[in-house]
């Protein structure tokens, strides 16, 4: 695929980012997502792919736009699986709080995991340590690989896990082990996104999660040279059917679901754009005169490129943003 989409991607997500930040602490979560999908799909339609969306918004019965198996781009004859998160982190926009991101990962046709609307559970690191995991092995021995893999005391380790009762034995376990822990509210996907970065002080992401979020994510680290791991976690009859649906058997929900598994090939474009400041991103801000600055970051697997991109946007002069506005009445 030509590296130059790399760039029409990141432009797609500053959309997105530019359009959801308006509704910052507002307390409005469904119209900083719709806000965000709305930008993003307009984007997409300039981008010069035949666009198939993989993991989007749901169902074409359940979302508006950017649902599952919607064709986007503008039908040229490059066929790609795409992957959006529009917003990852509702809550977080709406409560101003931060590491919201707009997101997109891009492969060719039959290269993203296809994953069901259900929960993951996910294991994630950042270059050095890739190859050292292993999602079925107990917590203390990842603690200790991925500790000697990076030259640390486990004491000086960093896990990210999400703050839900879920993990409760999860953290306890990681505690005893040793390991520092960083407990996050929303937003799995630059959670995991932080292992990649030694300059976050994020060492490893555990824990259970969004599925969806975890193929986005598996795109980004394998950009980064990183790896996660995942295994479908079913937690409700209704998962159990959504699974079911996409053709996922009983067999399947055990079997351990691996970078290839998740991202096939290098063939792989990642995109996000910060909308609230953030560990990785620094989030949009407005200035006088109808312009706004945005931090995105947009990698490439094939060659390993990572850009990270300041913007200036002049908000009257972008066609997309100034109907956005009109539509939801500058939020």
């Amino acid at each position: 695929m030509d590296r130059n989409l790399a760039l029409s991607l990141v432009r797609v997500t500053e959309i997105a980012a530019l359009a959801s930040a308006k509704y910052m602490g507002r307390g409005d979560k469904i119209g900083a997502d719709q806000a965000a999908v709305d930008g993003m799909r307009k984007a997409f339609n300039l981008v010069d792919v035949k666009g198939r969306v993989v993991i989007g918004e749901g169902e074409k019965d359940k979302a508006p736009m950017l649902y599952i198996g919607e064709e986007i781009g503008n039908g040229e004859e490059i066929e790609v699986d795409i992957a959006v998160d529009p917003l990852d982190g509702t809550s977080l926009v709406s409560k101003g709080l931060p590491n919201a991101i707009a997101v997109i990962a891009m492969a060719p046709k039959g290269c993203l995991l296809h994953a069901p609307d259900t929960y993951m559970k996910k294991i994630a690191v950042g270059p050095k340590a890739a190859g050292k995991i292993d999602i079925e092995a107990p917590i203390e021995d990842n603690l200790k690989a991925v500790a000697k893999a990076l030259n640390k005391d486990i004491s000086d380790l960093t896990v990210i896990v999400q703050d839900r009762p879920r993990h409760y034995d999860m953290i306890q376990e990681i505690r005893r082990v040793g390991a520092r822990i960083k407990l996050f509210s929303e937003g799995d996907v630059a959670a995991a996104i932080a292992t990649g970065f030694e300059d976050t002080g994020v060492d490893m992401l555990m824990g259970i999660g969004g599925a969806p979020e975890g193929v986005i994510a598996a795109a980004a680290l394998k950009c980064m040279g990183g790896e996660l791991q995942g295994k479908l976690n079913p937690r409700s009859d209704e998962e159990m059917e959504r699974c079911k649906e996409l053709g996922w058997s009983k067999e399947d929900l055990n079997k351990v679901l691996g970078h290839e598994d998740l991202v096939k090939g290098d063939e792989v474009f990642f995109a996000a754009t910060g909308i609230s400041d953030g560990d990785l991103l620094k989030g949009v801000v407005y200035y006088g005169n109808n312009s706004a600055k945005t931090h995105s970051v947009v990698m490439r697997a094939k060659s390993g490129t990572i850009r990270f991109i300041d913007a200036i946007h002049k908000l009257d002069k972008n066609d997309i943003l100034v109907n956005l506005m009109k539509k939801h009445g500058d939020a």
